[in-house]
């Protein structure tokens, strides 16, 4: 019995050591993080518009480099910027949710601008989300 509760305690141990690991896990610095795939917003958007499970199997949690035009800039209540690439598609496109972890040299960007950005790909709800984006 005492044999079984000490195996226990060392499995409880080794399981809070992980979680504390994980918890503090630092976070990736995007600014010097390599790009994966490097594209146009029309192309991610399209890859994913045809095929999302494809899509999905190559572009998300990857660091993806996008170049594109902006069609609409957004600031929520906690100041948090958000860009809205032009996809080709009226409707939707792909949104780049600025870093609030990186120092941004500009978060003024203006419609019709051309952009390029880096973030983690999150993938489709009616547009393609990329967070924690920095300027290239």
């Amino acid at each position: 019995m005492k044999k079984l509760l000490g195996i226990g305690l060392l499995l409880a141990l080794v399981g809070l050591g992980v979680g504390y690991f994980m918890y503090n896990k630092p976070h990736q610095n995007m600014e010097k993080a390599e790009a994966d795939v490097s594209l146009q917003a029309s192309e991610l958007f399209s890859a994913f518009e045809s095929d999302e499970g494809s899509a999905n199997e190559k572009y998300l949690d990857k660091v993806i480099q996008v170049t594109g035009t902006v069609k609409e800039v957004s600031t929520d209540e906690e100041g948090n910027v958000s860009l809205t690439l032009d996809s080709g598609n009226g409707l939707f496109g792909v949104i780049c949710q600025l870093d609030n972890l990186a120092e941004h040299e500009r978060t003024d960007f203006q419609p019709g601008e051309q952009v390029t950005l880096k973030g983690k790909c999150t993938g489709m709800l009616m547009d393609v989300v990329l967070v924690r984006c920095v300027v290239v």
